[in-house]
C-alpha cells in the first residue's frame, strides 16, 4: 500500500495498513500508526508521531521546522492523536525545544490552509475553518470551532465548546461556552445553539448566560465577577471551568 513512486525513508515506522500515495514524503524519525492515509505531495517530516486513522491530504506539511528565532536545530516532535483530517497545504511546526512538543489531540478537522505553530497543544474534536493560524504556544480545548480566516495570536487559550466567527483575530483569551465574533473579537452570546445540540441541558445553559452577564454585562472586575459567580449562581462543573478558566489567564479575556 506504498507507492513505488513516494519516498519513505528506510528508518520510518508505518503501522499496518498505512496507504502512501505516489509523491508523498516520509522522512527519518517518524512514526505512523494504523490505517493511515498519506495523499500525494503530503510531507511528514522528521519529528512526527502520528496515531491512528488519521489523513493526511495534498500538499500538507508535517512537523515543519518551527518558525521560531529561538529554535537552534536538533530534534523536536509533533504528536498527533488518532482519527484526524488534516486537509490541503496544512502546515504543523513540530515545537522550539526537545522539552517541549506542538500536540494535536482526536478526531480534529484542520480545513485547507490552516497553520498550526510551534508548541501549541489542540485537544480533541476541534474544527479549525479555511485558513485558520494558530500562533506558537496555544492552547485549545476541547469541541473548538473556528471560521474561516481565524487569526490567534502568540499564547492565547481557547475554551471548550466556543465557537469564533469567520475573520476574528485575538489577542486574549476566548473562555469556554461562548461565541466570539466582530472586530475587534468580543463576546458576543453564549453558545446555546451548539450546547443544546450536544445535550447539554437548558438549566445549566441558563446558569452559563448568568454567569456571563455577570461578567460581560455588570460593572465589576474580573475578580469581583467571580466571586458574584460563586454566590449567586448554582455550581456545576460548567460553570466551575468557567471560573477555571478565568483564574488561569494570563492575557486576560476578550472584552
Amino acid at each position: 500500500m506504498i507507492s513505488p513512486l513516494a519516498y519513505v525513508d528506510a528508518s520510518a515506522k508505518l503501522g499496518a495498513n498505512v496507504t502512501v500515495h505516489p509523491f508523498a514524503y516520509i522522512d527519518k524519525n517518524v512514526e505512523i500508526g494504523d490505517d493511515c492515509e498519506i495523499m500525494p505531495y503530503a510531507s511528514i517530516m522528521s519529528g512526527t508521531r502520528m496515531g491512528k486513522r488519521n489523513c493526511v491530504f495534498n500538499g500538507a506539511v508535517i512537523a515543519a521546522e518551527p518558525q521560531d528565532f529561538n529554535y537552534k536545530g536538533g530534534d523536536t516532535i509533533v504528536e498527533i492523536g488518532d482519527d484526524n483530517v488534516i486537509r490541503e497545504n496544512v502546515v504543523i511546526n513540530r515545537a522550539t525545544t526537545a522539552a517541549g512538543k506542538t500536540y494535536i489531540g482526536n478526531g480534529n478537522f484542520l480545513h485547507e490552509g490552516v497553520h498550526v505553530s510551534h508548541d501549541t497543544h489542540i485537544s480533541n474534536h476541534s474544527v479549525f475553518g479555511y485558513g485558520s493560524k494558530i500562533s506558537g504556544n496555544c492552547m485549545i480545548e476541547d469541541y473548538v470551532i473556528f471560521g474561516g480566516n481565524v487569526l490567534v495570536s502568540q499564547g492565547c487559550r481557547v475554551g471548550t465548546w466556543s465557537m469564533t466567527q469567520t475573520g476574528c483575530r485575538f489577542r486574549k483569551d476566548i473562555p469556554p461556552y461562548i461565541v466570539a465574533a466582530l472586530e475587534p473579537t468580543t463576546y458576543y452570546g453564549v453558545n446555546s445553539f451548539i450546547l443544546s445540540h450536544e445535550g447539554v441541558s437548558e438549566k445549566i445553559i441558563k446558569h452559563i448566560s448568568h454567569a456571563y452577564r455577570i461578567i460581560y454585562q455588570g460593572n465589576a472586575s474580573i475578580f469581583d465577577a467571580l466571586l458574584m459567580i460563586k454566590d449567586q449562581v448554582p455550581m456545576s462543573d460548567e460553570i466551575q471551568h468557567i471560573i477555571d478558566f478565568i483564574n488561569a489567564s494570563k492575557l486576560g479575556i476578550i472584552k
